[in-house]
């Protein structure tokens, strides 16, 4: 399904304009300090409202052998900022995040085509929230699937593989 941009849509979301949209599909999730790597279901949502940003929002579940749900695992919100040219080519990104955990997350990176690369720059926590110091995601358009992989920096754990997925548009 082509992507649709009205006239009213900035010419600074262009470059993100092939995430925009529903996307649904199964991942994989581990880390060091988990016994198992567990398999995962997702929803992701891109949308805009005429504005320079997109919104984002993202749950993911707990999928059983048969690929059933069997209870929520994470969920996010934020949103998406181009923020000009970036210095080694494509537009420069400010992603923003926020997790019912407790965590906020500043990424800044680039999108450069059907690619985005993102770098944590500002981890805050909560008094409650689990450690977490750092990240670095990674988003492709890969035969029209939305595929992003996640390394992460928590519970006293160097920057590790921890969570993959690959999303269907809806």
């Amino acid at each position: 399904m082509p992507i649709e941009l009205s006239t009213e849509t900035p010419t600074s979301l262009i470059p993100l304009a092939w995430l925009i949209g529903d996307w649904a599909g199964a991942g994989v999730v581990g880390y060091p300090t988990m016994t198992e790597e567990l398999n995962f279901g997702q929803e992701v949502s891109f949308s805009h409202d005429g504005r320079g940003f997109l919104a984002y929002s993202s749950r993911t579940w707990l999928l059983d052998a048969a690929g059933e749900k069997v209870r929520p695992l994470a969920s996010e919100t934020g949103y998406w900022r181009p923020a000009g040219p970036a210095d080694d080519g494509g537009t420069a990104l400010e992603v923003l995040l926020v997790h019912p955990s407790g965590i906020i997350e500043t990424y800044y990176g680039a999108v450069d085509g059907p690619r985005i690369k993102l770098s944590t720059d500002v981890v805050a926590r909560t008094a409650t929230a689990k450690e977490y110091n750092a990240a670095h995601r990674l988003y492709g358009l890969v035969e029209s699937d939305l595929v992003w992989v996640l390394d992460m920096a928590a519970v006293g754990q160097p920057l590790t593989s921890h969570a993959s997925a690959r999303l269907k548009r809806v």
